[in-house]
Parts: C-alpha cells; structure tokens; sequence
C-alpha cells in the first residue's frame, strides 16, 4: 500500500475523496484504520480502499501514514505503532497542538515527520493546508507529500511557530464562516426571504469574494472600497459593522484560538 489512514473519519475521508479523484493514488492501494466498524465500512463503500481494525496493519502495509484521531488520541495511537515504524516510512500527522519534538518525542526515534493542518472545506477540493517538515525529510519527500496535499487544497510551506497561528486564521475558520453566512441568512429571512434563498445568496456572496480576494491579489480593503459608493447602501452597513467592533471581534476570536491551539 502507498497510503495508509489511522482514523477515518470526517477529514480522512475529505483527503481520500481527493486523492483518488485526482489520480495520485488509486484506491487499491489505500488502506485505513478504524476501530468504530461503521466508519471504516463507510469509507471502504464510498472510496473502495482496503479497511482494517488493527492500527499496526496499516504501518506494516504502507509508505504514508496518516494520523487522523483526535489530538487527545495521539499519545495512545504513537505508543501502540511506534516499534512498527520504520526508518524509509514518513508519517503525516494533522492534531493542532502536536509539535514535530513532541512528536519525535513520542516515537522514541528518527522518524520521518509532516505536521500538517488542513480545513474542513478540503471536503468540496477547496482546501487550505500548512505543511511543516522535520529535519529527516528530503526535499523530494516534501515535493510527494505536497503532491498528496495539493489533491484536496492549496498548500502551503509553513515554519512551525505559524502552525497554532495557521490552526486560527484557516483550521477553525470555517466555523466563524458558516456563523456569518447564518447571520447573513437570519437577516434576509427576517426581511422576507425564503431561508433555501437566503443560504444560497449569502454563501455564494462569500464564495465569490473570497474568489475575488485570490483572484485578483487585490488587498481586502481596495475590494471593499469599491463596493461601497458614496452616501450608498453598503457604506452604511459598514458604519454598523464598525460600531459594533466587527473586525477587533475577529481578531480576538483568531488570537484566542491560536492560543488555545498552543495549549493543547
């Protein structure tokens, strides 16, 4: 096998959705771990991959190993796998808070390590991901892991002191995201729109503004300032937005979860 998934859950199953689509691993040669049974029958009826209850089989079996459990997992997972490891594998990890030492820690030896952070939108191919490589990954390494994250979502090279800022500003983002799209729903319906109608003209709005934001490489505020004429309509909802200290709220939201990304 090339790739194996210890979890597969929600964000595996996002990562193997747009590794077989895109071609860059078949789905015969996947293999993923899960001790909850509907879960791994789940993805092995949707993508076809070969699924297992033994977390020590997919290490045996692969060149990539994923960890995808959650942060509280971790240590547990690590300890049960660790002698299995071996020295030409590289092992893809995704759990804010888990450091390349605290993993290398873990191990107990030289491994081969990613620190990863992608976005749940990697579930519709429009991800976001930082990638942070140990010292013992060679550059062709990196290049394949890249090739493997780039399936689902942008990619990025981080340096690790960014990766609790990188969980903030795009792994929790979402969240805050689909809360203002709501917001946005809430209002329309309050105005008279059908909610369907409302959802659909709030996420699009945000969808073709992000677009714009990368698209163009205008800065955010240039953007803005072309949709807010003099005396109009949009400028007065700004005033509003202002006043109630929308964008100082954002920012302490992002601080805090960086901050507790730091803790974990």
């Amino acid at each position: 096998m090339k790739l194996g998934f210890i979890g597969t859950g929600n964000m595996a199953s996002a990562i193997m959705g747009g590794i077989i689509s895109k071609g860059v691993i078949p789905a015969d040669e996947i293999i993923g771990a899960d001790l909850f049974a509907p879960g791994r029958e789940r993805v092995k009826e949707k993508f076809g991959i070969h699924v297992t209850a033994d977390n020590n089989e997919v290490v045996e079996k692969a060149d990539v190993v994923l960890l995808s459990v959650k942060p509280q997992f971790y240590a547990d997972v690590i300890s049960g796998i660790k002698d299995k490891i071996r020295p030409d594998q590289i092992v893809i990890t995704i759990a804010p808070g888990k450091t390349l030492s605290w993993l290398a820690e873990q191990f107990g030896k030289d491994v081969k390590i990613v620190r990863c952070m992608p976005n749940t939108p990697a579930m519709v191919g429009e991800g976001m991901t930082a990638a942070c490589p140990n010292e013992h990954m060679t550059e062709e390494e990196i290049e394949y892991v890249k090739t493997l994250l780039s399936s689902f979502s942008l990619v990025e090279i981080v340096p690790e002191k960014l990766m609790d800022t990188v969980t903030a500003v795009s792994g929790s983002s979402p969240a805050y995201v689909f809360m203002f799209i709501e917001a946005m729903a809430d209002a329309a319906v309050l105005d008279g729109m059908p909610r369907a109608q409302a959802y659909k003209f709030a996420a699009q709005a945000v969808l073709g503004s992000a677009k714009m934001v990368l698209d163009t490489g205008k800065h955010p505020g240039e953007l803005k300032d072309m949709v807010c004429s003099p005396a109009g309509t949009t400028i007065d909802a700004v005033r509003v937005l202002e006043e109630c200290g929308f964008r100082g709220t954002i920012i302490d939201a992002v601080q805090t979860c960086a901050e507790k990304s730091r803790s974990l």
